[in-house]
C-alpha cells in the first residue's frame, strides 16, 4: 500500500493546530505519517509540536503559506511519500476523509479534494462548487472539474515530478490557486472533489465590499501582485495572460471606486506599484517593506502621490535598467 502524508502549514494557530492534528489521529484511514511546516510561529506552537513524538515538524522563519506547501511538499517528496494531503491549521477533516478521497484512486492520476464545508454550520460550501450552496444538495460522490487547494488536497507525487511544488515567492493569497491552474491547465491534469470527504474550513472573510486600509492592509500588495502569475499559469500564453490581468486591474479599479470608502484615490494609486512588480517579475517585497512603504505614501500630498507612479511607469518603459533616483517613487 502506498503512504500518505499529511501536510498542514501553521502559524500562530496553536489550539487550532491541536483540533486538525486530532482529526487526523482519528481518521478511518490514518495517514502514516503527519508533517507540520511550523511558519514562524510566535505563540507556544514550537514547545508544543517538540513534545508530540508522533509528528513530523519543520521550524522555520514565516515566508506565508506559498513558502509553507513549498517546503512540506518538497520534503515530503524527498521522503518517498506517494501521497500528501495538503491543509492549512485552521481546518480540519471528517473522521472518513482520507478513506474516502483514497476510494477514488485510479490509475491516472488526479488532484483529489475534500469538498470544503463551513466549520461553523457544518453544511455550506466555502466556495463556489458548481451550483451547489449546501453539501446536503449534493447527489453524485464526484464532482469533476472542480477543486480547492490546501483544504484537504491530496498530491500524488507523479504529479510532483511533473508539476513541482507550489511558488515559494508568492507568499500568499494566489499561491494554492496558482499551483492549482498550473496542475490542471499547464499539465492538464485532471481535478476532482470527492464529496464523501468533507474537510471543514472557517467561511472566506474577504469581499470586494471591505473597506481596507491603505496604511496596514499589506495582504492586499499580494492580491494584486500574484494575480499575473496566476493567469499565467491559466491562460494558454503570455499575451493573453497580460490581456486578462490589465482586466483585472481595470475591473479591480471600478471595485475601488464603487465600494471602498475611505482613501479612494490613495487605493488607486497604491494598485500600481504591486501590478509594476507583477509585470517586472520582482518578488522581493516583505509584509514589513509593504507595510513600510504603505505608511509613507500615506504621508505624501496627493501632488507627488499621482506624479510618483508616472514617473515610475515612465523610467521602467524608457530606462529599465536604469535607477531614477527619485525618493519619492520609491518610498
Amino acid at each position: 500500500m502506498e503512504k500518505v502524508i499529511a501536510l498542514v502549514v501553521s502559524h500562530n494557530h496553536q489550539q487550532l493546530l491541536q483540533e486538525c492534528i486530532h482529526a487526523l489521529h482519528v481518521q478511518t484511514r490514518k495517514p502514516d505519517a503527519i508533517l507540520v511546516v511550523n511558519n514562524g510561529s510566535t505563540d507556544n506552537t514550537a514547545v508544543w509540536l517538540d513534545s508530540q513524538p508522533d509528528l513530523f515538524h519543520i521550524i522555520q522563519q514565516n515566508v506565508g503559506p506559498a513558502g509553507g506547501f513549498h517546503i512540506g511538499i518538497n520534503w515530503a517528496y524527498k521522503n518517498d511519500f506517494a501521497w500528501i494531503w495538503c491543509m492549512n491549521d485552521d481546518g480540519y477533516p471528517a473522521p472518513d476523509a482520507l478513506e474516502m478521497l483514497l476510494k477514488h484512486e485510479g490509475h491516472e492520476r488526479t488532484l483529489l479534494n475534500c469538498a470544503v464545508i463551513d466549520k461553523q454550520d457544518r453544511k455550506s460550501f466555502v466556495w463556489n462548487t458548481r451550483n451547489y450552496s449546501s453539501i446536503d444538495e449534493v447527489k453524485e460522490e464526484v464532482i469533476e472539474g472542480i477543486g480547492h487547494p490546501f483544504n484537504g488536497t491530496l498530491i500524488h507525487r507523479t504529479i510532483i515530478a511533473k508539476v513541482g511544488t507550489p511558488n515559494a515567492q508568492l507568499y500568499l493569497w494566489g499561491d494554492e490557486t496558482e499551483y492549482y491552474y498550473r496542475i490542471v491547465k499547464r499539465y492538464q491534469i485532471p481535478v476532482k472533489t470527492i464529496t464523501r470527504s468533507v474537510h471543514y474550513q472557517p467561511a472566506s472573510g474577504y469581499t470586494y465590499k471591505h473597506d481596507w486600509d491603505c496604511k496596514s492592509s499589506w495582504k492586499m500588495y499580494y492580491y494584486v501582485r500574484n494575480r499575473f502569475q496566476i493567469l499565467q499559469s491559466k491562460c494558454a500564453n503570455k499575451p493573453l495572460a497580460l490581456a486578462h490581468y490589465f482586466a483585472f486591474i481595470i475591473a479591480f479599479s471600478g471595485l475601488v471606486v464603487l465600494f471602498q470608502k475611505t482613501d479612494k484615490l490613495r487605493k488607486l494609486n497604491f494598485i500600481i506599484w504591486p501590478m509594476v512588480d507583477a509585470l517586472k517579475g520582482n518578488y522581493k517585497a516583505t509584509p514589513q517593506t509593504i507595510l513600510t512603504k504603505m505608511q509613507a505614501q500615506q504621508a505624501l500630498s496627493f501632488s507627488a502621490l499621482f506624479l510618483a507612479p508616472i514617473k515610475t511607469l515612465y523610467y521602467n518603459i524608457f530606462f529599465p535598467r536604469m535607477d531614477n533616483g527619485s525618493k519619492t517613487a520609491t518610498a
